[in-house]
């Protein structure tokens, strides 16, 4: 297993900091684990379909950029999916959407159990997504980055016929957008809502809408960021940009502009939306109720706004 390292948010002159990824094992192809073992020494579990579970709250951006890549890739019969309720308690993510408040395939109420189970000192934040392992129901990793590419690389002998390539043979460009994006937009707006000081907080936004406009001026003559081929890319700055309205505008205090006043973006956002698998896995309502339910520092009477309406993605 991976060894512990400093997971906890953490807040520096006013500037919110997330925390890291605790689990950053790997489902791999080169792993030398036979099937139904553990880790090889390298931290490399074996590819082995109908064995692992995803973990995710539709709620959340960085856990649906993995629902839709699985989606993309035809994956459904081959990594289960467990979906968790969008409102968090003190105890973290439940999978109170399941009969009897209980994960059917892992038999456990909180995702927190797998968590202690694999790390039992374990005291950061339990995150989604979360590949765990059916077997021993011990968590392989909830590191959300590496999760999407390596489902597009490690289970390729299990993609749907026809299955998109969402990365690139020559990776260099689109991995410089998409630690651009991950700094200033993904991640960005957090900075902006979970500032704790009005100069920490404008330097986010002033970066987030600077990246904002980069962005609006390179999709002026381009269906995707990198041309006329989906990439991973779109992936990740979509599930941004589908909840910027609804919840970073206000919420979280990108008042700038709103996504449906920036034409580029707001028009590439609404083709992605329309694609297969992009738009049927947004879930608005969970999408607020999350951050407006649970964020009670930010609004603590916990109110959902009723706006926007939906209908703008598909007119």
């Amino acid at each position: 297993m991976s060894s512990a390292q400093n997971v906890t948010d953490t807040v520096q002159d006013g500037a919110w900091k997330r925390q890291g990824n605790r689990f950053t094992d790997r489902i791999s192809r080169e792993s030398t684990s036979a099937p139904g073992e553990g880790p090889d020494e390298y931290g490399r579990w074996p590819v082995e379909p109908g064995r692992y579970r995803l973990i995710v709250s539709l709620a959340c951006p960085w856990a649906h950029r993995s629902v839709i890549v699985r989606r993309l890739l035809g994956m459904e019969d081959v990594i289960s999916l467990a979906v968790v309720d969008p409102v968090r308690d003190e105890r973290g993510w439940r999978f109170t959407l399941d009969p009897d408040d209980t994960d059917p395939v892992l038999g456990i109420k909180f995702l927190s159990e797998a968590y202690l189970a694999t790390d039992p000192q374990y005291e950061g934040r339990v995150t989604v997504p979360a590949i765990v392992d059916t077997v021993s129901g011990l968590v392989v990793t909830n590191d959300y980055p590496q999760i999407t590419l390596d489902l597009s690389t490690e289970w390729v002998d299990f993609h749907a016929a026809g299955a998109p390539e969402l990365l690139p043979a020559d990776r260099e460009e689109m991995d410089r957008l998409i630690d651009e994006i991950y700094t200033d937009v993904n991640n960005g707006v957090y900075r902006c809502g979970f500032a704790r000081g009005q100069e920490a907080y404008e330097a986010a936004y002033d970066a987030l809408f600077a990246r904002l406009d980069a962005l609006e001026e390179r999709l002026a003559d381009r269906e995707y960021l990198l041309g006329d081929t989906l990439r991973e890319v779109d992936v990740r700055l979509f599930t941004t940009l589908v909840r910027f309205d609804a919840v970073y505008h206000g919420h979280f205090k990108c008042n700038r502009n709103k996504l449906t006043e920036l034409p580029n973006l707001w028009a590439y956002a609404r083709r992605l939306y329309q694609l297969p698998h992009f738009g049927e896995t947004v879930d608005f309502d969970q999408i607020k109720r999350h951050y407006y339910v649970t964020h009670t520092d930010i609004n603590p009477n916990g109110l959902v706004p009723k706006g926007p309406d939906p209908s703008v993605w598909t007119a």
